[in-house]
């Protein structure tokens, strides 16, 4: 459809070298072209060269000195990219691989991500190529500071609300929240994912993980299956992949494997969750160590992955969940998936299969979860902290379970329905990418040319 192309042609020559961000608005624009073509509205309002531009783009330096003395400089970003549904809501990065496509593809996404659960809640993301690894608190803690010295004058519980994302969390949150207020004089929610000492929500830090997988067992549920019994590969060991794998076991699943950004370990019996979370949350040390407890586990350092994809998928198991980063899922990944009996790939990570492995996928009709709907949850139930932050309330862990079991099934659902609708039955990208962009364009339409 030229419409959609010319439109990618222009992105790439006024946003050049940004990869990501490309292979993120290629895959939901592509699947927009049903709608597109029987739509003229939408053309006639170009949101589609709207939605690709952000509506505020902030990038600053992070001057910073560590322990010895030495004075460091990063790059920060927020990318503010669509407020039609809300306020701006999405995390911030802290890894040395950040730079404007990174931010860029995430807050894209993040803008469907966020119009699929069905709160208000806009579209954006940051964050700094700062690597946390191998830093005092301190350090990270003046880090912290001198981030927010800039980035408090552009974020606000109704204008941008920040969390967490991979190398920020909860002591990451409580830095920049001390200095925002320090800075502004204000104690609001103007972040999620904080302590659940001042202001935080119970269940926030388990739900992008839980959710993921009340998702692959609303899918497998539509098929008459479910997940008990079965065998899993999880990806990861942050908080996406260590509640993953809690909630997995919680509903008789067994989790066999996870990584880090050292190597793969798989466990044959099942993952020792509670000894992954003691490595990863407290003593912040490799997966490695874990075989000094269980010596019966296998451990592949990166050096020894296979040359065209990932060692963590190349085990066999009935579901897999990539929740570490993105492109982490390649073709050769998912054809091993398959032909190993995998019948359902969940993303608990943004974008982490690679374009001609979402193909893969696709073509062979199992379970797919894509990212923007399997991993709502952690976004859902951040709005949900806003919420008991504006009421000042706080609710029971299992009000909020519930109310992510529900969001989860809605986003499930309508992805669902928004497929058959379109004649692609099953095809959760489509259905979803549909959907969210419905919601996100009518609002446009209705709020004028801004």
């Amino acid at each position: 459809m030229n419409y959609i192309h010319d439109t990618i042609a222009h992105l790439k020559q006024t946003s050049p070298a940004q990869c990501e961000f490309y292979q993120a608005v290629e895959e939901v624009l592509e699947s927009l072209e049903p709608i597109l073509e029987n739509s003229a509205d939408y053309q006639k309002n170009a949101i589609i060269q709207r939605l690709v531009e952000p509506e505020r783009q902030i990038m600053f330096r992070v001057p910073w000195v560590d322990d010895d003395g030495n004075i460091h400089v990063n790059k920060g970003y927020r990318i503010e990219f669509n407020s039609s549904l809300g306020p701006y809501k999405g995390g911030l990065r802290f890894h040395p691989s950040v730079n404007a496509s990174i931010i860029k593809f995430l807050g894209f996404e993040q803008i469907f991500k966020n119009a699929l659960t069905g709160l208000p809640i806009g579209g954006g993301k940051g964050g700094a190529n700062f690597d946390p690894k191998g830093r005092s608190d301190s350090e990270i803690m003046r880090f912290c500071q001198s981030f927010i010295n800039e980035l408090y004058r552009h974020i606000g519980p109704t204008t941008d609300v920040p969390a967490g994302d991979i190398g920020v969390g909860a002591r990451e949150i409580g830095y920049m929240f001390g200095q925002y207020k320090r800075l502004t004089g204000r104690y609001d929610g103007a972040f999620t994912g904080k302590s659940l000492l001042w202001g935080g929500s119970l269940a926030r830090k388990e739900a992008t993980g839980y959710g993921a997988v009340y998702f692959a067992n609303y899918m497998l549920q539509d098929n008459d299956d479910s997940l008990k019994g079965k065998r899993c590969l999880v990806s990861g060991a942050g908080n996406v992949a260590i509640y993953a794998m809690e909630k997995l076991y919680q509903l008789e699943a067994t989790p066999i494997t996870c990584s880090d950004s050292s190597g793969t370990l798989y466990h044959e019996s099942g993952i020792d969750v509670a000894l992954v979370k003691k490595l990863k949350e407290g003593a912040r040390e490799g997966l490695a160590v874990y075989l000094e407890t269980h010596s019966d586990a296998k451990y592949i350092a990166c050096a020894d992955y296979p040359s065209d994809g990932h060692a963590v998928w190349r085990f066999v198991a009935d579901a897999a969940f990539p929740c570490a980063t993105q492109n982490e899922l390649t073709e050769a990944d998912a054809r091993t998936l398959i032909s190993n009996g995998c019948i359902l790939v969940c993303e608990g990570a943004n974008m982490p299969s690679t374009k001609e492995a979402v193909d893969v996928l696709l073509a062979a009709k199992i379970a797919y979860g894509p990212g923007k709907a399997a991993n709502a949850g952690g976004v859902a139930t951040s709005q949900l902290e806003m919420a008991q932050n504006a009421s000042m309330q706080m609710w029971t862990f299992e009000e909020v379970d519930t109310k992510l079991q529900q969001i989860m099934k809605n986003i499930f659902d309508t992805a669902s329905n928004t497929a058959a609708e379109f004649d692609q039955p099953g095809n959760l990208v489509l259905g979803a990418n549909i959907a969210a962009f419905r919601r996100v364009a009518d609002a446009m339409i209705e709020q004028g040319v801004v």
